[in-house]
């Protein structure tokens, strides 16, 4: 019913920056918060960002001062700008988004597949 499709991600050098975007298709009356998610080798999945309809955001401390999360609710979509990239910044990227189907429904919550994110030192 909905996809989420995350982009932008790659190989970078440490201090370097990224952009990644994600884009919500299907079924959608609309959405509230979307966020960004990422999951290193061997840990668990964290919140890195997250920004309601509204636009307030918080972020995980490790982040702060350096990623900035931003939404584009015409084009239905979340961004991460990521900048100072660090090594321990290496994992899969994952989209996430509270969505709703119609004005009646509940949100459901959706993930988008990951996009990987290496940053070398």
């Amino acid at each position: 019913q909905v996809q989420l499709v995350e982009s932008g991600g790659g190989l970078v050098q440490v201090g370097g920056s990224l952009r990644l975007s994600c884009v919500a298709s299907g079924s959608i009356f609309s959405i509230n918060a979307m966020g960004w998610y990422r999951q290193a080798p061997g840990k668990q999945r964290e919140l890195v960002a997250r920004i309601t309809s509204g636009g307030s955001r918080n972020y995980a401390d490790s982040v702060k001062g350096r990623f900035t999360i931003s939404r584009d609710n015409a084009k239905k979509s979340v961004y991460l700008q990521m900048s100072s990239l660090k090594p321990e910044d290496t994992a899969v990227y994952y989209c996430n988004a509270d969505i709703l189907h119609s004005a009646f429904d509940f949100a459901v919550n959706y993930w988008g597949q990951g996009t990987q994110v290496t940053v070398s030192s």
